[in-house]
């Protein structure tokens, strides 16, 4: 697949060849699901905790006496039925933690960039390097790359102009640097565009085979 190559302009420079292992590999929706939500699962912290009936304080003397009272016999006051009791059967630490082959999760990743080149939603720039960290710098070569369009910027080396170009993107709403070894199905899927500089795209066959 041949995409045209852009300056920080948004000007036509070249041409160049996108690797079709990559870029037009086989799209397995399946997978890309798999992978999302392993992905989000994964974040998930798990630290939700309640209190049974054996960690509320109190509860220690029986109520009333077991007869003769014409009310329900109780045990405790911190029993699940009182206010202020324990809980049954409510969320206590856990892990969320999914697992999948890495054969699987870049072969996932393989299909979310080809669904991006199908849609002509991979731009390949010359370059993206700027000499200060100033939000405008790249606010104005992002507009001139993709307009409008919320985009994803993937970074082939973390280096000193990666530190610049991210620290400027932090204040961009529509933006989000990554580098190529941390793809993940996420961003991919929930960004419009994925500027590429040419060096990236290295890094990504070095990264996904």
């Amino acid at each position: 697949m041949k995409v045209d190559v852009l300056d920080m302009k948004g000007k036509k420079v070249r041409e160049i060849e996108l690797p079709a292992n990559l870029f037009e590999a086989p799209v397995n929706m399946d997978l890309m699901h798999q992978a999302y939500t392993r992905q989000m699962a994964n974040a998930r912290l798990g630290t939700h905790d309640t209190k049974t009936r054996g960690e509320v304080r109190g509860g220690g003397r029986k109520p009333w006496k077991q007869k003769g009272t014409g009310r329900a016999r109780q045990g405790s006051r911190r029993a699940a039925q009182w206010v202020g009791g324990g809980r049954i059967h409510t969320p206590h630490p856990r892990s969320y933690e999914l697992r999948m082959p890495k054969k699987m999760r870049l072969a996932a990743l393989r299909s979310a960039l080809s669904v991006k080149a199908s849609e002509a939603s991979i731009v390949v720039v010359e370059e993206l390097n700027i000499e200060e960290p100033k939000t405008k710098l790249v606010a104005e070569a992002l507009g001139n790359l993709v307009g409008t369009s919320t985009v994803l910027v993937l970074m082939p080396t973390k280096d000193q102009n990666y530190d610049l170009v991210m620290r400027s993107a932090n204040n961009i709403d529509s933006a989000k640097v990554l580098l190529a070894s941390y793809l993940n199905v996420r961003d991919i899927l929930n960004f419009d565009k994925v500027v590429l500089p040419v060096k990236t795209i290295d890094a990504l066959v070095a990264h996904l085979g």
